[in-house]
């Protein structure tokens, strides 16, 4: 997780805000909805950041909200912590058995996902604030140019005023660098080059083409009530702060990560820190929320890779692909079925995936009859992204004004329609859009929940991704196309090959050129590098989906419905493994009776 700094007029806000909420809750009414929602209003109060992304105040406090950069720093994350801490103690006042059964579950994901904040605390200097996947440098601008909305000209001045503070937002993690790097927590080598190639590439056109002013000013064209000339001033203030406040203050995040390039090394693992073993463990359990152990994951991921391999070998021949590794394979077939790399083929790429995501909105009438209102669409990341950008899904807000959004990275690699449809068919329907604007527009879910205020549950989450890419070959979605199919078994041989890798590196002292050398490329080992455990959730999650599924169709038999169990999957939302499990349960029960 990262951490960002308030300015110093908001910098006792949170410690005011937790005595606030303690005093407020100690005396409020015994309702535990209550308390959800008055938690979650403070909570997300300190977060600017999220309080945009998805709409959740209305008025003045969202204007307020929407001209503020979420604050980074250790001091914020300690804050965090406190928060959590005292949030747990209230929720633990609530007598479990008194409270209905979605009251019960709403109460221990909140239970889990505070306890998991709190045990992140020794931690807290381990997160490299500044990385190529998700430090400063990137987040920083995907809340502007992604997730800031351009709709009046009141936001254009909102995104002008946020645009001032990433300066300082900037320069709060490459302290924090400093100071890591300082204490000997500092990133392998070439995690390092990467996060300098990436920031200078960022700062690299001329100001007014930086994402930063020209996404504005094309999203300003947009904007009816503007005026041409409020429009142009508008956008030159943007160039103006891009020019003299954000470029500057990158170029010393470059200088501070290259003073640290003598000190670091080629050793991929956080097995290298003294509290190394005990900061994976914590990170498998938060990712999977299991109890698995590293070797139990990799054993689970070496199983995995030996059944799909063989399963593609089939496949392969059947094409007429008989010489070379599996990998070697892949490798050709992605390369017969390319795209050119040029603007042209990009255009096709984006065309392909819109057409994808209308045919698999079609071919899921039949196995989900709860379906979002919200709509989904694919946009390209920016140029200065490609390089280490993974695809990847933002959802709606609670508003309904933005779409759930995916975003694509544009480069070689992604540039094929060798597993394009298995990646839309994961981020957008029936995978991550079903889920995630799903449960954006429950309204039976408390807030907290809707918007993943207290963090994500990968396992969860990813889980269902990646059995959504598993269904649609069970549903025939690749019936006569066995490169489609291959794609398919592709995306679940990278699952379980990450289990390995993820565990290789991190608990049993793997290098980076053994993870690619294994059929991971160097920009997703780099991924596993900076978020230890977290690519480790996508097929846990998944196994235990199939797991349940398998369950409920034993226990049922003929009455088996595969709607039902997308419904009481869907229904029950992002979720830990263990509380999903309890909701299959409680639907088997019921249907029992």
């Amino acid at each position: 997780m990262t951490f960002r700094r308030p300015r110093l007029a908001l910098l006792m806000l949170p410690l005011l805000l937790a005595a606030a909420f303690t005093s407020a809750a100690e005396a409020a009414s015994p309702s535990i909805d209550a308390f959800f929602k008055d938690f979650t209003d403070a909570w997300v109060r300190r977060n600017p950041n999220l309080a945009i992304s998805s709409a959740y105040f209305t008025g003045a406090e969202q204007d307020r909200l929407s001209r503020r950069l979420t604050p980074m720093s250790r001091q914020y994350g300690a804050e965090t912590i406190r928060i959590a801490r005292a949030g747990l103690k209230k929720l633990d006042t609530f007598d479990h058995n008194a409270l209905t059964p979605a009251q019960r579950t709403s109460a221990d994901v909140m239970r889990w996902q505070l306890q998991s904040l709190i045990d992140s605390e020794p931690y807290l200097d381990y997160d490299f604030p500044l990385q190529p996947m998700s430090g400063a440098n990137v987040s920083l601008p995907n809340a502007l140019v992604v997730t800031h909305p351009v709709r009046t000209p009141r936001d254009g001045e909102n995104y002008i005023a946020r645009l001032k503070q990433m300066d300082e937002r900037l320069l709060e993690a490459v302290a924090a660098s400093r100071r890591q790097a300082g204490a000997g927590i500092v990133p392998p080598r070439f995690i390092l080059e990467a996060t300098i190639n990436q920031m200078q590439q960022f700062i690299a056109p001329e100001p007014a083409k930086n994402p930063l002013a020209n996404e504005f000013d094309l999203k300003l064209a947009d904007v009816k009530e503007l005026s041409p000339e409020r429009r142009a001033t508008l956008a030159r203030q943007a160039t103006a702060i891009v020019e003299r406040e954000i470029y500057p203050a990158w170029r010393k995040g470059i200088a501070a990560l290259q003073a640290q390039l003598p000190k670091a090394t080629d050793t991929a693992g956080i097995s290298r820190f003294k509290d190394g073993a005990a900061l994976y463990a914590t990170q498998l359990r938060r990712y999977n929320t299991t109890n698995l152990t590293p070797q139990e994951i990799h054993d689970i991921g070496l199983r995995e890779v030996a059944r799909i391999e063989t399963e593609m070998d089939g496949l392969f021949r059947q094409l007429g692909y008989t010489e070379g590794s599996i990998s070697e394979r892949v490798q050709k077939l992605t390369a017969d079925l390319a795209y050119p790399d040029n603007d042209a083929g990009r255009k096709q790429v984006m065309a392909d995936i819109d057409t994808l995501i209308a045919t698999a909105l079609q071919r899921t009438a039949s196995s989900f009859d709860t379906r979002p209102k919200a709509a989904v669409i694919a946009r390209p990341y920016p140029q200065f992204r490609w390089a280490s950008a993974a695809a990847s899904y933002t959802g709606p807000p609670l508003d309904g004004s933005r779409p759930g959004i995916f975003q694509m990275p544009l480069r070689a690699e992604y540039m094929s329609k060798f597993g394009l449809a298995t990646l839309v068919f994961h981020e957008t329907v029936p995978g991550h859009h079903f889920q995630i604007a799903l449960i954006n527009e429950n309204t039976d879910l408390p807030t907290f929940r809707r918007i993943g205020a207290l963090g994500g549950l990968s396992a969860s989450a990813e889980g269902w991704a990646l059995y959504a890419e598993r269904f649609a070959a069970e549903d025939g979605w690749y019936e006569g196309d066995i490169a489609g199919r291959l794609g398919q078994l592709n995306g679940s041989l990278f699952r379980a090959r990450r289990l390995v890798v993820d565990t290789g590196l991190h608990a049993l002292g793997w290098t980076r050129q053994q993870a690619i050398d294994f059929g991971i490329s160097g920009s997703e080992v780099d991924r596993y590098v900076v978020i230890p455990g977290q690519a480790t959730s996508y097929m846990i999650g998944q196994l235990e989906i199939i797991k349940l599924r398998d369950r409920v169709r034993e226990a049922l038999g003929e009455r088996f419905s595969i709607r039902e169990f997308h419904n009481v999957v869907l229904s029950a939302g992002i979720v830990p493994l263990s509380v999903l499990e309890t909701a299959v349960n409680d639907y088997i029960s019921r249907q029992g009776r």
